[in-house]
């Protein structure tokens, strides 16, 4: 399924998908294909000295060089998760196609796992969308900040800041930057002062590119430390002057409010860089086929864990 706009793409309908896992032994083959194209390979070692084990006990592969026991969720995202990998790959499957995410109680009737369990497959997958990503964008870059939360005056007073029942002070803040060159994405939430918007446009972006964003005074540094920075003067009702806009990380912004209303509802504070390092994903894989967005979010899974305890630490 193509998103529009998108035809050129090669998507994978609900019918092509229980066809390419069937059962858990397609899902495990799949899963392990993608992490070792060349064969398995000890994830305690790195030695391909290895063998199934025939019984699968304790576990689908053992090293002949360390003598340990591995399976393809070691060492990722999925560690220690009793879910069948069956469903695992059903749900990198909704990530990737789903253009306004997908609510863990959709996961939790679609998959038939509690909401529990769907919550924190969700976050996990979301751990495993996190741009790792030190390739420096080129340029020319859209940079622009948000806030993200619900209106103050639908908030319990407990919720709100002081006495303030508006504006953004009961919001989240979030910075992103646009690569319009490849339409990469990278976002971050958190600060949005002066500093900390000029120190991630800095680790993100060469020195030296174009760099487009509005008046606000988050960006006042940037021309100083090197970019060649033009501004839309949105308070005055510009939005486009030539080749400068913003309007590229205002669509991304669209999106990840149209899914804070639609799907999730709440985005909590404490989790929301794992909802922006999602949406930033999607945006930036939007051109590739449907499988490949599967693969690359398994792939990016790997290395990474998400224990429960650190999850709601």
């Amino acid at each position: 399924m193509a998103s529009p706009g998108k035809a050129h793409r090669a998507g994978i309908s609900l019918t092509e998908l229980f066809e390419m896992f069937p059962d858990e032994d397609s899902a495990r083959k799949w899963f392990e294909g993608n992490r070792w194209p060349d064969g398995a390979q000890c994830v305690h070692c790195d030695s391909k000295n290895v063998y199934a084990v025939a019984s699968g006990k304790p576990l689908p592969w053992r090293c002949i060089d360390c003598r340990g026991y591995f399976s393809v969720r070691m060492n990722t995202v999925m560690a220690q998760s009793k879910i069948p990998l069956r469903k695992w790959a059903i749900a990198v499957y909704l990530f990737a196609t789903s253009l306004k995410g997908v609510s863990s109680m959709k996961l939790h009737r679609d998959l038939k796992i509690t909401q529990k369990s769907a919550w924190f497959l969700a976050h996990r997958i979301r751990e495993a969308m996190a741009d790792d990503d030190k390739l420096l964008m080129g340029g020319p870059v859209e940079a622009d900040e948000t806030y993200v939360g619900g209106r103050a005056k639908n908030k319990h007073a407990s919720q709100k800041k002081g006495k303030l029942t508006g504006g953004t002070a009961d919001k989240a803040p979030i910075i992103g930057i646009k690569d319009r060159t490849t339409g990469r994405v990278v976002a971050k939430a958190g600060d949005v002062s002066l500093d900390a918007t000029s120190g991630f446009i800095y680790d993100h972006v060469k020195v030296g590119a174009k760099a487009f964003t509005d008046d606000s005074k988050f960006y006042n540094d940037l021309k100083w430390i090197g970019y060649d920075h033009k501004r839309v003067v949105h308070t005055t009702g510009e939005y486009v002057k030539g080749e400068a806009h913003t309007q590229g990380i205002e669509s991304f912004w669209s999106m990840l409010k149209r899914a804070y209303v639609g799907v999730f509802h709440y985005m909590s504070p404490k989790h929301l860089q794992r909802y922006a390092d999602e949406f930033a994903a999607r945006a930036s894989m939007r051109d590739m086929d449907t499988e490949a967005i599967m693969t690359e979010l398994h792939l990016g899974g790997v290395g990474k864990r998400l224990t429960y305890a650190r999850l709601i630490a």
